[in-house]
């Protein structure tokens, strides 16, 4: 992936609040300028803090914030070269959609024709032309969360904040808008932050996701080294399903790992891991086939008993359930055109993986 300069540096920055709670806990990382970043995790993990700090509307209690090389201690969030998109989208009811949009530029004594072309092209380029005249009642939600956008872009900040933005939407609206928020980035060329706790959302507009836990950043990676290459169990488990199996390292041979792995034997694995000790040994979903016969040589292979099909159209989630009482999700894809499912509640079948696909993941 092509290195970014960074827009925004952040450097050992910590939040308290009152009553000795650490909402963000000595945080320090890049987001480079024309980056699509995902601040991602559970609820209450420090993450809208952090967009607050960033934004101006927290103060930090240690560290550092730098935007486009300006140290941001003591600057107001309207002097700061950054705008924010709220989850209420906060659209002034009694205003038009383009009084709506220029009311930043009047705020900051924009003149006025310069204000109307400027309003244009941003309702444009949110595919609101021509709705100008409308009030916010007389829109969808999908429509006022672009004229939020539309408003937040016309002061042409660098870089744009957006708490939550799509939280309010229906599903297929919000899959829409998703898609319309990687255009709008694009098409602008600035550096959008957005928080989320929704993984699918962060893994498909992000370049880069920052997961966060308990105020911490876990781990900063692209989208698909995320998730293929967690560096920890709590990465592993938020992003995506996993399977995770307790092993014990048994020793190394030559780059490889011998895992011995209660109900699976001793596992030889292309990976980096502690040469002794406990490990979690795990694997996706998708990577896991069924097998009415037993797999052949060099799979990794569990055999039970399907207990749960969870049809979700164009995939089914199939639970199966070894002797120990272990159950094992696997994806799988419906492919063929069928009234009934490919495999059933009862059935005797075999979960098989090829051993590079497991990871090997610390606490």
């Amino acid at each position: 992936m092509e290195e970014r300069p960074p827009i925004i540096r952040i450097g050992n920055l910590t939040k308290r609040f009152g009553g000795g709670v650490t909402a963000v806990d000595d945080v320090s990382l890049d987001i480079g300028e024309g980056e699509f970043f995902a601040l991602l995790g559970p609820s209450g993990c420090g993450k809208t803090t952090l967009l607050r700090m960033i934004a101006g509307f927290e103060v930090p209690s240690e560290g550092r914030i730098r935007v486009d090389d300006q140290d941001m201690v003591g600057v107001p969030p309207n002097k700061r070269p950054i705008n924010m998109v709220f989850q209420s989208y906060a659209v002034f009811p009694h205003m038009s959609v383009s009084d709506n949009v220029a009311y930043g530029l009047k705020v900051t004594g924009v003149a006025r024709d310069e204000a109307g072309r400027r309003v244009e092209e941003a309702l444009d380029l949110v595919k609101l032309g021509g709705y100008g005249a409308r009030m916010p009642d007389q829109l969808s939600g999908g429509q006022r969360q672009r004229v939020a956008l539309a408003r937040a872009l016309v002061k042409r900040p660098k870089v744009l904040l957006l708490d939550e933005p799509l939280s309010a939407l229906d599903a297929k609206l919000r899959e829409a808008m998703q898609l319309e928020l990687v255009r709008l980035q694009h098409a602008v060329g600035i550096t959008f932050v957005i928080v989320t706790h929704d993984q699918q959302e962060a893994l498909s507009m992000a370049n880069r996701i920052a997961v966060m836990e308990a105020g911490q950043v876990r781990q900063v990676a692209p989208p698909a080294e995320l998730y293929e290459f967690p560096k920890n169990r709590f990465v592993a488990d938020f992003i995506g399903k996993m399977n995770l199996f307790e092993g014990t390292v048994a020793g190394v041979q030559a780059t490889r790992l011998l895992v011995d792995v209660k109900g699976l034997g001793r596992l030889t694995l292309d990976a980096e891991g502690p040469a002794s000790g406990a490990v979690g040994i795990a694997v996706r979903p998708e990577k896991v086939r069924l097998c009415r016969e037993q797999p052949g040589d060099g799979m990794v292979a569990l055999r039970g008993k399907v207990n749960e099909v969870a049809y979700y159209g164009d995939t089914s989630f199939v639970y199966v359930t070894d002797e120990s009482g272990r159950t094992i999700s696997v994806n799988l894809q419906n492919e063929a055109r069928r009234a009934e499912p490919a495999v059933s509640v009862g059935d005797s079948l075999w979960c098989a993986w090829n051993p590079n696909d497991s990871l090997i993941l610390n606490a």
